[in-house]
């Protein structure tokens, strides 16, 4: 069950510091196994911005399935999410929000972050778990939808080969992640909802996530 607390000011666990694999690697450390992969530019891009970082110094293992965990900070990273107004009563943990957490693990700090920030993830969540496509597509784009009030644009329905395989709560997130250029469909039209996702096709979603936001910012509010 989750437990709230009371939020008053600047939080202390704020300054802890994020990663996406479990340590903190210098990101002016290039990584040596993606020369030979196509979106070595997009991968370079978030890594000198601090979004992406590796599982070791100077290794992405762009073709490892994304864990939870890491699915999790990538997302909390390129939303930019943090605790940076936030203090608790009590010191957080992250079992307070998902009971298979571990407090002492790399994660922690982002997942209580995710959680005291909106993102919807179920309590029961395991951090090792490894993600589908679907889970992280939709995680993904409720989160940047939510933190980054896109505008609301009519979008064409994509169709989708093997959409009978898509969680009925995950649809619209996909159909949006498609449309947004986000996703993409294979050869033959299909999405693989069910499949694993890799770290470098995660963090492909990530870069072009951002790129549509640069690309559709929020329309300023109007004065009254």
């Amino acid at each position: 069950m989750k437990t709230t607390f009371k939020m008053i000011t600047l939080s202390t666990v704020a300054a802890l510091s994020l990663t996406f694999a479990g340590q903190s690697f210098a990101a002016s450390s290039p990584f040596s196994d993606i020369s030979n992969i196509a979106i070595k530019d997009k991968i370079e891009s978030l890594q000198s911005e601090g979004i992406v970082q590796g599982v070791s110094s100077g290794l992405f293992a762009p073709n490892d399935t994304i864990t939870a965990a890491q699915g999790i900070q990538l997302i909390v990273n390129a939303a930019d999410l943090n605790l940076a107004l936030v203090r608790f009563q009590v010191e957080p943990k992250a079992t307070d929000y998902y009971e298979h957490a571990n407090n002492e693990a790399w994660y922690a700090n982002a997942l209580i972050t995710a959680s005291v920030n909106g993102v919807q993830l179920p309590a029961d969540l395991d951090p090792d778990q490894k993600w589908t496509r679907e889970e992280f597509t939709h995680q993904l784009i409720s989160t940047i939808e939510a933190h980054f009030d896109l505008p609301k644009i009519k979008l064409a329905p994509v169709q989708i080969a093997d959409s009978a395989e898509l969680t009925i709560d995950y649809e619209g997130s996909v159909q949006r992640a498609i449309a947004y250029k986000v996703a993409k469909l294979d050869d033959q039209g299909n999405f693989d909802p069910k499949g694993e996702i890799s770290r470098a096709e995660a963090a492909e979603q990530i870069f072009n996530v951002l790129e549509y936001v640069k690309a559709h910012p929020a329309p300023t509010p109007q004065a009254e």
